[in-house]
């Protein structure tokens, strides 16, 4: 299965939701458009972001794509073994 995010092959992969639940279930509106990543972009954007920017300006796979922060650790999990966990880090 490949990330859509880093485009890596990997085993398994997660669902994030572009629209972060709460705001779904605090509008009582369907749940909002999904992604299917590999554990360790998903974690890295729950470390890097809050659920307000997820859901106000980082609502796309091209817009996380597209943030600097996330282009970097883009480029540097693509290169780590996907049969691996990758430690992620809030960048500042």
């Amino acid at each position: 299965m490949q990330c859509e995010l880093c485009d890596r092959e990997v085993e398994r992969l997660s669902v994030h939701h572009l629209i972060p639940r709460q705001y779904s279930k605090r509008k009582k509106t369907q749940i909002g458009p999904t992604a299917e990543i590999c554990s360790a972009c998903h974690r890295q954007i729950h470390a890097l972001f809050d659920n307000k920017r997820l859901g106000e300006e980082l609502n796309t796979i091209e817009k996380l794509k597209n943030e600097s922060q996330m282009q970097k650790f883009i480029a540097w999990v693509r290169k780590q073994n996907p049969q691996k966990r990758v430690t992620v880090h809030r960048q500042r």
